[in-house]
């Protein structure tokens, strides 16, 4: 008898211990009133994997690692990222462990590598509890898989689902029946493939739009202002280089900085742009979302890593374009060449060289993350053959240093420091000083080496400064809940320094452009005149679109940054919402379906496979 209470005594002391963890420590509290139901939902749990467990001491080390993975590392990633963990952060699970080291990858591996492990060790169909745990277990994973919304229908109809906010959602419900309408939300949810007909109207109703929506006049240069449509083609180098967690700390008042962190020279080229900014897909990580909407041309929407999942065919991205005009395609990036799947995504988009961490020497790092000052040298040392030649480049560098937590070499030591109690807001700002510098350097020596060439640099997402917004909450540029945030607050949350150089012109006056808006406006620098999937992204007119997951806000023309999460919604959103929705159609049509609306064209060379010096056992990167 004493045994069978386990679970209970077992539950209400776990879920004691690791309520007011996640409370005091990282300020995510479940709503008292969903409490009762929470704890009895794990309960239950309880009583399931006591039943299927051989031995009493391993189903109490199971059932500790489970509730501390349900309710301890929901509370860490809400604090990190603003929400808690999703179906797709499993797919999302082996980026994670490559870029964890010491304490933290074994923080993260070995429960779950226990859990997986224990589970298998302690399970037991010794008693009739097992086989009526076992059914119950399988129903809830049929009802799951294949009929989620007999799940979602009442209990959403109950409970409420906001798409935009998921802390919400989980305070609301708590960590196990949250984890459930989730999962279900999963199946539910899954990317319809398009036919033929339902491609084509989505496709024909974004070519209206784009018609009279095209980037204003002001992000052009005069020249190509007053030219033609139908001026030739005229190809010249493309340097793209994506900034790990780039941003202007300067905004951080509260920071308190002696020096501004950011290089004065930049600082100078990025005001001859009017601060033009990206608008970010994501914030704080998630780095491959912006690479698929600057390469691509089409928004990410979804909380979850487009490489990974949703790019399935050879699709006609940036890359692939200018392959087939003669162009040499580089990717290069100093990290495992597997992670976020960038191996295949890369050879899918068009890209016919992969640099990753093993083709460079590293010889300046910053712990595990080479510098921007080597990565630029030895990149530009790679491409000179072919600009000597005058083979056009398009040479996109990824960079890795910048990432959290902000590591310096000693020959990096710090020179800017805060009275902020937010170790990270010293920490980036002395990141940012020496980042920023290293590009200058490289965009000087670029632009003398390559006059005409185009140079376009980006942030891809703000850095995590602490738990729950802590260094942006404390100098108000955000608050500490993402459900607070103004309409100018999520703009800030996803606006990034950004600068394209457009040859001896200098740089564009861009504002505030989303990332997937820019392969567009590449081509058009190019007189790129053949039709291309970016058309189906060209603006509604009067506004710039940024969509997230289960929102999305728009910049209208006269600065108004206008908000589309609940309904109501206005005129102008039910617009842009509309336009989304045929944008997700024909997306998934062209990066996972049979590609009904690819634009047709006849090649003028076809791009040759991606390679890397990196050693990639083929079934790695098939296994994707």
């Amino acid at each position: 008898m004493r045994l069978k209470l386990l679970p209970l005594l077992s539950t209400t002391l776990l879920y004691v211990l690791y309520y007011l963890i996640s409370t005091f420590k990282f300020d995510v509290q479940i709503l008292t009133a969903s409490v009762p139901y929470d704890y009895l939902l794990q309960l239950v749990v309880a009583y399931v994997l006591y039943a299927l467990s051989k031995r009493v001491w391993i189903f109490l080390v199971i059932h500790a690692l489970l509730m501390g993975l349900l309710y301890v590392g929901n509370a860490v990633k809400i604090s990190f990222f603003g929400g808690p963990i999703m179906p797709d952060d499993v797919f999302a699970l082996q980026s994670l462990l490559l870029i964890l080291d010491g304490w933290r990858f074994f923080a993260a591996a070995i429960p779950l590598a226990a859990i997986a492990s224990l589970l298998l060790f302690n399970f037991s169909m010794r008693h009739w509890s097992a086989y009526l745990a076992s059914l119950a277990v399988i129903l809830l994973g049929l009802t799951v898989a294949y009929k989620p919304f007999i799940i979602l229908d009442p209990l959403d109809g109950y409970f409420g689902n906001s798409v935009w906010d998921q802390r919400s959602n989980y305070v609301w419900r708590g960590a196990t029946l949250y984890s459930l309408l989730e999962s279900a939300r999963y199946f539910a949810a899954a990317e319809v493939i398009p036919d033929a007909d339902m491609a084509q109207e989505a496709a024909d109703k974004l070519l209206a739009a784009g018609l009279t929506g095209s980037l204003p006049a002001a992000t052009l240069p005069v020249a190509q202002k007053k030219a033609p449509v139908t001026k030739a083609f005229t190809p010249r180098n493309i340097h793209i280089v994506l900034l790990e967690s780039f941003w202007d700390p300067s905004v951080l008042k509260k920071a308190k900085y002696k020096q501004n962190p950011l290089s004065p020279e930049f600082r100078e080229l990025w005001k001859s742009a009017e601060y033009s900014h990206a608008l970010s897909p994501v914030f704080g990580g998630f780095t491959a979302n912006s690479e698929f909407e600057v390469l691509c041309g089409f928004p990410a929407v979804k909380d979850a890593v487009k490489f990974e999942r949703q790019l399935l065919n050879d699709v006609p991205c940036l890359p692939h374009l200018l392959a087939d005009k003669g162009y040499r395609t580089i990717a290069s990036h100093p990290n495992v060449p597997v992670f976020w799947n960038r191996v295949n995504a890369y050879k899918r988009m068009g890209f016919q060289t992969y640099w990753s961490l093993e083709d460079f020497v590293q010889d300046d790092m910053n712990r595990e993350f080479m510098s921007d000052s080597t990565l630029y040298r030895q990149v530009l040392e790679k491409i000179s053959g072919s600009m000597d030649a005058k083979q056009p480049v398009l040479d996109y560098i990824v960079t890795y240093f910048g990432h959290w937590n902000y590591p310096l070499s000693e020959s990096r030591p710090n020179k800017i420091s805060s009275p902020s109690p937010i170790e990270e807001v010293s920490a980036y700002a002395n990141t940012v000083y020496y980042k920023s510098r290293e590009l200058m350097v490289f965009i000087n020596e670029m632009r003398k080496r390559d006059p005409e060439g185009i140079i376009v640099v980006f942030g891809d997402h703000l850095p995590f400064l602490g738990e729950n917004f802590a260094g942006y909450a404390e100098s108000g540029v955000l608050t500490a809940n993402r459900r607070e945030f103004t309409p100018t607050m999520f703009k800030a949350y996803v606006s990034t320094p950004m600068l394209i150089i457009d040859g001896k012109r200098g740089p564009l006056k861009i504002g505030s452009l989303p990332l997937y808006q820019v392969p567009k406006l590449l081509l058009d620098l190019l007189n790129f005149n053949e039709p291309s999937i970016m058309d189906y992204s060209a603006p509604l007119p009067g506004m710039r679109v940024r969509p997230l997951p289960g929102m999305h806000f728009n910049t209208l023309a006269d600065g108004t940054v206008e908000l589309c999460n609940d309904p109501p919604y206005s005129e102008a959103c039910q617009l842009s919402s509309r336009w989304l929705e045929n944008i997700s159609i024909v997306s998934n049509d062209i990066f996972m379906g049979r590609q009904f609306t690819r634009p047709k064209y006849s090649p003028e060379k076809q791009p040759e496979p991606v390679t890397t010096a990196a050693v990639i056992p083929q079934a790695i990167a098939e296994a994707k």
